[in-house]
């Protein structure tokens, strides 16, 4: 067993500074801020214009980027350079959305599928990561612009379902927007506070939060006792939400009007303008008892009572996630003393009254639900700024900790701002046949590669079995204890080799090295960011050439004179663009190659069966 014993030093934080409570969503995403005079959270709006700023990029020919409610207009006109619920899309691999895949009007590239997707734009690849530093980054210069004050620092939201994996992606989202991502917080926990809930230190209550956003859907049982959150359970799905309504409504009228399935896969134009109608339909439901539209020449109607009776079913499966979460926390509906609505979905009639029906109770739905999160953001911000001394902070962890991956990555383990104690893990694996060691390297900061953090310890874990490059399962588990000691340990999971190995401490930062540590990846977000996407791109491409080399040298009798010759060409084409500090040429070339080989892939695995299956009765 491997540890190392290391003491982080702890972070402190300026009094009196503006740091902004931001509701990154699926569908719209907003700033929110304690008023100085009224010391009441806002959300941050311009005169009467709304507070939601849609979560849409647009990419112009010109080059040119636009967030929200002008890069919305696109959705119809240019559905393929216009990105809609990007939040979907963090921290997942293609496995995870693939059966989702017709959803998006843009191109999700499923080049890997254990791989985090990415989306292409013309000729460039985006990550979803990117994608979402856009919005912040509009967030951002909105919020400088209503408050005439740089704004440096922000508390973000996340699902409570979100994984380790997706918070890592939001708070890296924020640092290539420019923000120092102080906390990333539970969407529950931030209505909560926003309704006041726990904001008394003499309260006890046990509430739940019923959160169905644009795209996910969240159901949290929380106890507050002495102005601490306990989360007894959550449930929920990371793929529902009113994203699904809408298209509930828009397959219904394809159904209706006898449209081709495959048609519509192709015409994106169309899909999206039905998907339009759609959400149009859905928020005039909610005030009325029909809808009726003409598009390109078909009348769609729609009843309330149709609407209704289509969205049950979804309706019906978040209910079934409250049963579940009651069942958790071991508790009965009627032991919930306050029903939290949370997410503009909410304001479906239909879901309020099924909400209410399974609580026994009226839901509190008096906090505008769009803003709900945002204004429990801004609370949070509050309370670490220092402005409220009710609240107790854990110590936290000042510097993100992580190992050296691929490349001279810097793969982070505990996020900086991380309350201690606190434990992670992550597996890894070989990159080569045969492999019988793993170096494990520690390092401590924010920046993407390595070499520009702080090298913390360094050992090699032994004695792995040879095994074909990727069987393998290497354990990195990270724990810091309440002394703020850090523990790193290191497991082959097949064959249970493990190493040991002391290292002297070393000692913490001082607050202004932390304080340019994290003042220079901010600075550096950008460069960090094409570098690693680089790496990244780098690394998937000397992979694929590796197994299309082995494929090759294997079925080389099964494939034909054209087969081999397009194979070789897209081979060169690449190895070329290896040589290149293009990453979207790159991938370019990977996606070419991937295009290429997979029928063969797919024939030889046919070949394979049939051969298995040869005198043998089904």
């Amino acid at each position: 067993m491997a540890k190392i014993s290391i003491n982080i030093a702890t972070g402190s934080l300026q009094q009196k500074e503006m740091i902004v409570g931001i509701d990154l969503g699926t569908t719209n995403s907003l700033v929110a801020i304690i008023h100085p005079e009224s010391k009441k959270p806002v959300a941050l709006k311009e005169h009467n214009s709304s507070s939601l700023v849609p979560s849409v990029i647009h990419f112009g020919q010109n080059g040119n980027v636009v967030v929200g409610e002008e890069a919305r207009l696109y959705l119809e006109t240019d559905p393929r350079n216009t990105i809609f619920s990007a939040k979907r899309l963090m921290g997942k691999s293609y496995n995870d959305i693939k059966s989702h895949e017709d959803f998006f009007a843009y191109k999700v590239i499923d080049d890997d599928k254990e791989s985090l997707v990415k989306i292409q734009v013309g000729d460039k690849f985006y990550s979803p990561v990117e994608l979402s530093s856009f919005i912040l980054k509009e967030l951002k210069t909105r919020a400088e612009h209503i408050l005439k004050t740089p704004v440096a620092k922000a508390v973000i939201t996340v699902p409570a379902y979100f994984n380790d994996a997706q918070r890592q992606a939001t708070r890296d989202a924020g640092k290539l927007a420019g923000l120092d991502v102080l906390r990333i917080i539970n969407e529950p926990t931030a209505a909560s506070l926003a309704y006041g809930l726990g904001l008394n230190s003499d309260e006890e209550k046990t509430i739940a939060v019923y959160d169905l956003g644009g795209g996910t859907f969240d159901i949290s049982i929380l106890k507050i006792a002495g102005g601490i959150f306990e989360v007894l359970s959550t449930n929920g799905d990371t793929y529902l939400g009113g994203d699904d309504f809408d298209r509930a409504i828009a397959e219904y009228w394809v159904e209706k009007h006898g449209i081709d399935n495959e048609q519509l896969r192709h015409n994106k134009e169309l899909a999206q303008l039905l998907r339009l109608k759609a959400e149009e339909a859905k928020k005039h439901l909610g005030m009325a008892d029909g809808f009726a539209a003409t598009l390109r020449g078909m009348e769609l109607h729609i009843s309330r009572k149709e609407f209704d009776g289509l969205v049950k079913p979804l309706i019906d499966k978040t209910i079934k996630c409250c049963a579940a979460a009651l069942k958790d926390a071991a508790l009965a509906a009627g032991e919930i003393e306050t029903v939290v609505m949370v997410g503009g979905s909410t304001r479906v009639p239909a879901v309020k009254e099924a909400v209410s029906k399974f609580f026994e109770q009226p839901v509190n739905d008096s906090v505008n639900p769009d803003e709900v999160v945002a204004l429990g953001a801004a609370v949070q911000a509050d309370i670490l700024a220092g402005n409220n001394k009710d609240f107790l902070l854990l110590d936290i962890t000042p510097l993100s900790l992580g190992i050296e991956t691929s490349g001279g990555l810097m793969d982070v383990l505990i996020p900086r701002n991380s309350k201690i104690p606190i434990k992670a893990g992550r597996q890894y694996t070989t990159q080569k046949d045969g492999q019988s060691g793993m170096r494990i390297s520690v390092y401590q900061g924010e920046r993407d590669l390595v070499n520009d953090n702080r090298k913390l310890a360094e050992f090699n874990l032994t004695g792995i079995p040879a095994m074909p490059a990727g069987l393998p399962k290497v354990d990195v588990g990270f724990l810091i204890n309440a002394d703020g000691i850090l523990m790193v340990t290191a497991k082959e999971l097949r064959s249970g080799v493990e190493q040991s190995i002391k290292v002297k401490p070393q000692y913490g930062l001082t607050d202004d090295e932390v304080e340019q540590m994290l003042q220079d990846s901010i600075q550096h977000a950008g460069t960090d960011m094409q570098t690693r996407a680089l790496v990244e791109a780098r690394n998937e491409a000397g992979h694929l050439l590796e197994t299309v080399e082995k494929f090759i040298d294997r079925n080389n009798s099964l494939l034909n004179r054209d087969e081999l010759s397009a194979t070789a060409t897209a081979m060169q084409a690449l190895q070329l663009a290896l040589t290149m500090d293009d990453k979207n040429l790159i991938r370019t070339k990977t996606e070419e190659l991937n295009e290429i080989t997979r029928p063969f892939a797919e024939r030889i695995m046919d070949i394979a069966v049939g051969e298995a299956l040869k005198g043998q009765k089904l």
